[in-house]
């Protein structure tokens, strides 16, 4: 993909969708150099019903994880497990008065889902997986599910940036609890450009598209003072910290290069800021908790998942040809797991000179 900032509006916007061509070999690609590690991730995390387990968070189930199975699966070609992970998801969270989703399912609680607010990034996902399902697996029904989804994003989950009009709105974390005095919470992870910009492309959205360029300008803006948080709040003087949330850069915001890289945004500082502070860290493992000020390891871990985004931030960064992305595991739980294979999708799809060695 070419590299842009996203700077000029839609243009820039839809300048990271690729040709239909260029997505055709991607997936070849992607089936021949994945096939047997997606089978491992749906061995270890899919169950016969179409659920996706989070084993590190009582064995439950949330929206995350559905809309990141149904992308996996749709990117894979896999349309029985398609299938079944959006008919559970239909049945088990899909259950509010709109088109978005309870944010997570518990299956050992009376009350198996406890609270309906919705988490937007899962939102996001499933609308974005069901949008290539359609195509992929020609079912029409599919791109109507991810349009009536889209619509309810923008309806519940797309807030006017506080600072004025002539900045960009955002994607808020969820349609209630996120509203402030000041402005709102806001997770700079949630937003997925890539995703978000096919999503607005394809259903006519423009605001969808607005919310990913002013995504990327927050980070940008955060990664002037270091690497990225977990959490801030977005006031009318700015981004600050927000009260009873990490500020550091922590599990959520270990996504956030992945998706930048992802979405063709390579030279993206806040992809500069993560490699940096991982380069610290002894080799062999990968920094999952770091603190914003310093830029220091506040926890590592030797699991390949996070090793996954490491490499391919340093190897972007740096502009090598070859990374050090390590073989996938099937120990990983759910939550590296996943993020290690979508880090393989996005090495061949945004960053091919990053090919493992």
């Amino acid at each position: 993909m070419n590299r842009r900032r996203l700077l000029s509006g839609m243009a820039a916007l839809a300048g990271l969708i690729g040709t239909d061509a260029a997505t055709s070999a991607q997936t070849v690609g992607l089936e021949a150099n994945l096939q047997d590690v997606w089978l491992a991730w749906r061995a270890a995390n899919l169950d016969a019903t179409g659920r996706v387990i989070d084993q590190f968070q009582r064995n439950s189930s949330h929206s995350e994880g559905q809309g990141y199975g149904l992308l996996l699966a749709a990117t894979m070609g896999d349309q029985r497990a398609f299938e079944r992970m959006e008919t559970w998801t239909r049945l088990n969270l899909a259950i509010r008065s709109d088109n978005l989703m309870a944010w997570r399912w518990f299956p050992d609680e009376p009350v198996k889902v406890p609270d309906l607010n919705n988490a937007s990034d899962g939102d996001l996902f499933r609308a974005w997986a069901l949008l290539r399902a359609a195509r992929r697996f020609n079912v029409p029904d599919y791109r109507q599910s991810a349009k009536l989804i889209v619509s309810d994003i923008v309806a519940a989950c797309i807030a006017r940036h506080p600072g004025g009009d002539d900045l960009d709105p955002l994607l808020i974390p969820g349609a209630d609890g996120f509203r402030t005095d000041a402005g709102f919470i806001y997770n700079p992870c949630y937003a997925m450009p890539l995703a978000m910009t096919e999503l607005a492309t394809e259903f006519d959205a423009p605001i969808l598209a607005q919310a990913a360029r002013g995504a990327v300008e927050v980070a940008r803006t955060l990664a002037q003072d270091g690497v990225v948080p977990d959490w801030v709040e977005v006031t009318p003087s700015g981004v600050r910290a927000a009260e009873g949330y990490s500020f550091d850069a922590g599990y959520e915001a270990m996504r956030l290069p992945l998706y930048l890289i992802w979405s063709g945004l390579k030279d993206h500082p806040a992809v500069l800021r993560y490699a940096e502070a991982q380069e610290r860290v002894a080799a062999g493992q990968a920094a999952t908790v770091i603190d914003r000020e310093t830029g220091r390891a506040l926890s590592t871990s030797k699991d390949p998942g996070y090793k996954a985004i490491s490499a391919l931030a340093t190897c972007t960064v740096r502009q090598s040809v070859g990374s050090e992305i390590p073989p996938f595991s099937s120990r990983s739980p759910y939550y590296p797991g996943t993020l290690q294979l979508f880090t393989m999708i996005a090495q061949i799809e945004a960053s091919p000179m990053c090919i493992p060695i």
